[in-house]
């Protein structure tokens, strides 16, 4: 038995076939663990979503903006502009597929591997105990009946400095850009999410998320993806107890998975076009 943890795969169909294919996925036995942003840019985002879910319990899938973005476009909320969406709002399955999505978690732990895996990554000022009781509070809110109300405030990037007083959309806003969004923080915890530059730039006196150094989540092994430029060492993965598997599949790179149970990664070659 294996659990593996797999990067943004972006309806990149055929690719993630050829990734099950080369770690020889036994659905009787092992365990795939995604870390978000399954849908959009790709061009095959339905069979993903069709295929992930018809996995049932041998799959686990934490959400990702785009995820998100696919919430907030099937109610309509928001002005769609270049996804690749359609397929998924035009098919016939499309609420089951919907359903199962906003039950899928904001950040997972899993207790036998020690791992937590999360899209985008954590602000300094929350330990892992934090982060996981407040992906809670996220997750309440998709699954509840004022989805609709969150969706209309989820969209912005401020406020940009966590308070335990943040209330309503403004909570709820900062616990969506900090679980999906984030790649930098400034000295004073406050969230970047315009810069995507590579993390050994540091722009502006930035730190990378993981490498700020009041984080208080050091010391907990976390899983991301979201971050298609970041080029991590094996030093640097260790250094700070992070392992990022996004290689930027729906933009030509590759589509990664990390058995968690001995830390190898398997790959397989874009057959996209594109450049981030």
């Amino acid at each position: 038995m294996a659990t593996y943890a797999i990067g943004d795969v972006q309806g990149c169909y055929e690719e993630l076939c050829a990734l099950l294919d080369l770690i020889r996925f036994d659905p009787a036995e092992d365990r795939l663990c995604f870390a978000g942003d399954l849908v959009n840019r790709g061009p095959k985002s339905l069979e993903v979503l069709r295929l992930i879910e018809g996995l049932g319990d041998r799959t686990l899938n934490v959400l990702g903006n785009h995820d998100l973005h696919l919430i907030a476009a099937a109610a309509h909320v928001r002005e769609r502009k270049d996804d690749t969406l359609d397929e998924i709002l035009n098919a016939d399955d499309r609420e089951q597929l919907l359903a199962w999505l906003r039950r899928c978690p904001v950040m997972y732990r899993e207790p036998d591997l020690d791992f937590y895996l999360v899209h985008a990554g954590l602000p300094p000022q929350w330990n892992s105990d934090d982060a996981m009781r407040l992906a809670g509070e996220l997750e309440d809110c998709l699954r509840g009946p004022r989805l609709e109300d969150y969706l209309d405030g989820m969209y912005g990037n401020q406020p940009d400095l966590w308070r335990d007083a943040l209330k309503g959309q403004d909570r709820m806003r900062f616990l969506t850009n900090a679980f999906t969004r984030v790649r930098f923080c400034r000295r004073d915890g406050s969230l970047d999410l315009k810069e995507k530059g590579v993390s050994s730039e540091k722009p502006g006196g930035l730190y990378p998320w993981y490498a700020h150094p009041e984080r208080r989540n050091r010391g907990s092994r976390i899983v991301f993806g979201h971050w298609a430029t970041l080029k991590m060492s094996e030093r640097e993965e260790k250094e700070h107890g992070v392992y990022h598997i996004d290689q930027g599949c729906v933009w030509g790179g590759a589509l990664t998975a990390l058995r968690m149970d001995d830390m190898r990664r398997f790959s397989v070659a874009s057959r996209q076009q594109k450049s981030a």
